[in-house]
Order: structure tokens, then C-alpha cells, then sequence
């Protein structure tokens, strides 16, 4: 790891801290280990099964994307890829992400470095299209979460400037001159290139576009299904349609290159969205930390992946296998 990824990853960490020794001195235990029950374990379990769920429909998200851009892959090696990413974007995060693991083991296998980058870049940006429409059809369907003025007024601020964010980037990567020539550089400008391929693809193939997008909206919904069953675990009442309007809006923010793993900045948007409702401070934070460890339990199933590596396919007369990845 270079110095500048190191200092970067430094003030992440430092930015967790902080956000969470704010946190923390104001949470009484009572709030985070509640008096468990057979009924709370059994919404536990289920919400770790709906974690694990998600997984695979977002594995079946990166695969619809595969084959709209022409590259269809079997479930087998992109559901073992997908948890090994999850695995070092959870718990090697100074080494690689997640993310670079997946395309460097997919291109091995298929030889398409460009089209396989592409493929997670549009992917991830799918999300970016479902996540604020899930809140906006929320709150205009229960008016009473408008009433909460202060959370509402942010979740519509954030639903709406990642919408606009969006369109820009559409709109520029849309553009020959823009974002063809960037299809093959090779800094982070890819990603604009990567967006490009998509669009065209998918302005040829409109039908390819509903697909990952329904795969999308199933993926995000199921996400918002596991946080649900977390608050009945930790014996919140605050309304599936609150978590159904929030929820995304925690997912977008908590993604931000601001903290390590989200940590801290989760549980303050929590805080932010439920304390109207009446969630108190630790419990916001107790329901932020949940979701991360289940989210980490579900990460381990990735260690063996990860631990395997991958094959290359086979390689076809006259070419050269590529190295296996670590």
C-alpha cells in the first residue's frame, strides 16, 4: 500500500474513532444488550438470513450487468467472488477492496479487464438509482413522515442531490467526446469510461437495463427487510414504512469515504432519521452496530473464498492461461 492510501486510511479510522467516542459516553449498556427473548433471537435469526439473502441477489445484480454487457457467468464463481470481496472489503481493509478483488478474479477467468470493470462499476451505480426512489416512494405514501421535519427534509436532501449527481454523471459519460475517449484510460477516470460502455450498451438493449434494475430494487428491498427485522430484534417501534423511507438514505450516506465501515456515521444518521420517532440515542447506535455485525458474520462465509483464490478458465489453443489471483 502506497503512503497516500495509507494516510487515507488513517483518517478514516481516526474519523471512526471520533464519531463513535462522541457516541458511545452517551449510550447506557441497557440499550445496546437488551433483555433478549426467545422471540428477539428468532427476529435475529432471521434478519442474519436475510443478510445472507442479499448477498446473492446482489451477486444476481453484478450477474444481470455481466450479460448486458456480453459477458454471461455462471452463478457458482460470481456468488464465491462476491463473498470473498465481502470478505476483504469487511475485514482486510488495508490491503485491497472488495471491489478490485472481484474484477481482478472475474478478468482471470474471462480476460476482459475493461468490460469486467465496467460491469461492477454499473452495478454499484444501479444502487445509486434505486436507493433514493425507494425513499421518495416512502415518504409521499406516509405523509406522516413528512411531518418529521428535520429527517425528512434531510432524507429528501440526500435522495435528491444523489439523484442529480447521477444525471450528471449520465449525462457526461452519455457524451462521446467525454466519456468514449475515457473508456480505456487507466486512472480513475475509468469509471467514467465504464459508465459510458454501460450506457451505450443499455440504450441498445433497453430490456437489459429493466432487468438490473428489478434485480436492483429486489437487492435494496431485502436490505431494508434485514434492517426491519433488526429493530423488532433490539424491540424498536418505529414503523416498517419509516425504515422503508430511511433506511436507503442511511445506506447512501454511510458509504461515504468519510469513516472506516461506515462506523460512527451510521449510527448518527440513525439518530438523526429515528429520534423522532422515539429512538433514543443508544438504541439508534445499538441498531447501527447490529447491521454491521450481521453484516460481518455473513462476510466470514467469504473467508474461504478468498482464501482459495480462483481459477483462470481454461485457455483456448494458441493463448497462454492467466495466473490464477491470489
Amino acid at each position: 500500500m502506497d503512503r497516500k492510501r495509507k494516510q487515507l486510511l488513517a483518517l478514516r479510522v481516526a474519523a471512526s474513532v471520533v464519531m463513535l467516542a462522541l457516541l458511545v459516553p452517551r449510550v447506557h449498556l441497557s440499550s445496546l444488550l437488551p433483555a433478549w427473548s426467545v422471540s428477539r433471537l428468532l427476529w435475529l435469526g432471521a434478519a442474519l438470513l436475510v443478510t445472507l439473502l442479499g448477498v446473492v441477489l446482489a451477486t444476481l445484480r453484478w450477474q444481470q450487468v455481466l450479460l448486458a454487457l456480453g459477458l454471461p457467468t455462471p452463478t457458482g464463481p460470481l456468488l464465491s467472488h462476491s463473498f470473498a470481496g465481502l470478505f476483504v472489503g469487511n475485514f482486510l481493509p488495508s490491503t485491497i477492496g472488495g471491489d478490485v478483488l472481484r474484477v481482478t478474479r472475474l478478468s482471470a477467468r474471462n480476460r476482459e479487464s475493461p468490460t469486467t470493470f465496467a460491469s461492477v462499476v454499473l452495478e454499484r451505480l444501479s444502487g445509486w438509482i434505486v436507493l433514493p426512489v425507494i425513499t421518495l416512494v416512502a415518504l409521499f405514501a406516509n405523509p406522516h413522515l413528512l411531518e418529521l421535519k428535520r429527517a425528512s427534509v434531510v432524507a429528501l436532501a440526500v435522495s435528491g442531490a444523489t439523484l442529480l449527481l447521477l444525471a450528471t454523471v449520465l449525462y457526461l459519460a452519455a457524451h462521446p467526446n467525454l466519456g468514449g475517449r475515457l473508456a480505456a484510460h487507466a486512472s480513475w477516470l475509468r469509471f467514467v469510461g465504464a459508465v459510458h460502455l454501460g450506457v451505450e450498451r443499455f440504450r441498445r438493449q433497453p430490456g437489459s437495463a429493466v432487468a438490473v434494475l428489478a434485480v436492483a430494487f429486489a437487492y435494496q428491498l431485502v436490505v431494508v427487510l434485514a434492517a426491519c427485522l433488526a429493530t423488532e430484534a433490539l424491540g424498536l417501534d418505529v414503523g416498517w414504512s419509516a425504515i422503508l423511507a430511511f433506511m436507503p438514505v442511511v445506506a447512501i450516506v454511510q458509504v461515504l469515504p468519510v469513516s472506516l465501515g461506515g462506523l460512527g456515521v451510521r449510527e448518527g444518521a440513525f439518530y438523526l432519521f429515528l429520534s423522532p420517532l422515539g429512538v433514543q440515542l443508544g438504541q439508534a447506535v445499538a441498531l447501527g452496530l447490529l447491521l454491521y455485525g450481521l453484516n460481518l458474520v455473513v462476510s466470514l462465509l467469504g473467508a474461504p473464498a478468498f482464501a482459495l483464490g480462483s481459477k483462470p478458465a481454461p485457455a483456448s489453443a494458441g493463448t497462454t492461461p492467466a495466473p490464477a489471483t491470489p
